[in-house]
């Protein structure tokens, strides 16, 4: 069996969570569209709930626990978006949620989690010790794990992102030539390729990562499971080993990958706001840096870029918005 979700799997998660999510706006960039040389448009997923597209499929996985697993509660780690729609989904479900985060998460997505209620333990160094810690702690408790990044449940909710994204260009009579994913295990490229290798082949998947968040694409380049020094970056999102199954579904999902440094994030993370009126945190920029810095020279339109995560202190944002690019 394949490790990407098939289109039964995406409409059905989509049926699911449509009381739980936004149907989030798809618009053209005039900006990026000069950029590029053909038409770009945005999937505004930092428009969604919780600010991101990860309450898709926090929201399909926990809405298909059993009574029992309801009971016992959920366990994740996470960099904070993954969190922030765990928590909001086990709030609605009345499930106990506990998320472990590194300590260099940033403080607004902290806050936010705890705000729904989760209880968040933020002692762990990295997001990979976070990670290990939270599955020690679901195996000694009884709770669930729910993976930030794997499980056909989490993909397909992530997926319907590209199902929205195929009718809404529809209404405008066109078909999807490139998707801009941003990458860091590979769930939303995972999710979107479970529909469009099977209902819009033809369509390119391009991801796009951090210099210092390239476990993917260093682990696509040798073929094997990948780790990277924690280090700090714009796209704390993005941040994290790669493992098989991980790797599996990079392979599976994405025809390119490309990074991009920090300077080129927080110069999209300007020109979002500049041009686009967006708030958006590193991790979805890297989409935008990828187009801005030529790294992607599209040869199929229109582009769709997925625009996700607006969970960025405001005091940063501000100082990048301003053109004082923050030391990391």
């Amino acid at each position: 069996m394949t490790v990407l979700p098939s289109p039964t799997e995406i409409r059905a998660a989509a049926e699911r969570i449509a009381g739980s999510v936004v149907r989030t706006a798809l618009t053209r960039s005039p900006f990026l569209s000069a950029i590029a040389g053909g038409e770009v448009w945005l999937k505004r997923e930092c428009e969604q709930h919780t600010g991101s597209f990860k309450i898709r499929g926090a929201s399909n996985v926990l809405a298909q626990f059993t009574t029992e697993e309801r009971a016992a509660g959920v366990v994740t780690s996470s960099a904070g978006n993954h969190g922030l729609g765990i928590s909001s989904a086990a709030r609605a479900l009345g499930i106990a949620a506990t998320i472990y985060v590194p300590a260099s998460a940033p403080r607004i997505k902290r806050e936010r989690i705890a705000s729904g209620g989760a209880t968040v333990d933020s002692a762990s160094r990295s997001y990979d010790d976070a990670e290990a810690t939270a599955r020690a702690a679901a195996r000694g408790s009884g709770a669930i794990y729910v993976s930030p990044c794997t499980g056909r449940q989490l993909l397909a909710g992530q997926g319907t992102v590209a199902l929205e994204i195929l009718g809404q260009l529809a209404e405008h009579g066109a078909t999807l030539g490139t998707l801009m994913v941003c990458v860091g295990g590979g769930g939303l490229a995972g999710g979107v390729a479970g529909l469009l290798r099977a209902e819009s082949p033809s369509t390119r998947i391009i991801g796009a990562q951090s210099e210092l968040t390239n476990a993917m694409s260093l682990a696509l380049a040798s073929g094997e499971a990948t780790d990277i020094p924690d280090l700090p970056t714009l796209a704390d999102g993005l941040a994290g080993l790669v493992d098989d199954e991980m790797l599996a579904q990079g392979q599976a999902a994405l025809d390119d990958i490309v990074t991009v440094s920090e300077d080129d994030i927080a110069r999209a993370i300007q020109a979002l706001w500049t041009h686009e009126g967006l708030k958006v945190e590193g991790g979805g920029a890297v989409g935008t840096a990828a187009l801005m810095t030529g790294r992607v020279r599209p040869t199929a339109f229109p582009v769709v870029v997925i625009v996700s995560g607006s969970n960025i202190d405001e005091a940063r944002h501000q100082t990048i918005v301003a053109g004082n690019f923050p030391a990391r």
